[in-house]
């Protein structure tokens, strides 16, 4: 079996979700793990399936259709399933709000991979302030290390960023 990943850019419309589930099932594939949002009218997905080497072709050229017709713009790579950099021992979850500025995302991924650290997941928002005319920026991540990594290893390299945030580490 052949891992897949495939992503997809398009306006936002219903029927989307289902036109690329057709895709992949039609092909004997299975949607084994996607991340999907709507932004600023977009639809912006990201699929992990797997499908049977000899219908790898048959799935892209099944997928064409959906770009002909100007639904989505889809890109299929072959993943290879070895972590890059061998494996990881320790993993965490983050969760960070603080003010929000120019640069933070820059300034996160550096500070995690100055310690080491492959930040899996990362979901982020900016949300009005409660108390004030600014923006407050939320982070959700899942990273992980080699397993000599600590919380208080992350937990430093966050507050680093500044004092402003608040961080809350948990292992995964």
């Amino acid at each position: 079996m052949a891992t897949l990943v495939l992503t997809a850019l398009g306006d936002d419309q219903t029927g989307l979700v289902d036109a690329l589930a057709g895709a992949i099932s039609e092909q004997g594939g299975n949607w084994e793990q996607s991340h999907m949002a709507q932004l600023a009218g977009k639809f912006a997905g990201i699929v992990v399936a797997t499908v049977p080497d000899a219908k790898v072709n048959a799935l892209v050229a099944a997928l064409e259709p959906l770009e002909h017709q100007g639904l989505l713009d889809i890109t299929v790579e072959v993943a290879d399933r070895t972590p890059a950099g061998g494996t990881a021992d320790a993993s965490f979850d983050i969760e960070l709000v603080g003010q929000d500025r120019l640069g933070i995302i820059h300034e996160l991924a550096e500070a995690m991979a100055g310690i080491g650290v492959s930040i899996d997941e990362l979901e982020t928002r900016t949300v009005e302030a409660p108390m004030a005319n600014d923006l407050l920026f939320e982070a959700q991540a899942t990273v992980t290390g080699p397993a000599s990594l600590t919380i208080d290893a992350i937990d430093d390299a966050v507050r680093e960023l500044g004092r402003s945030f608040q961080i809350d580490v948990t292992p995964a």
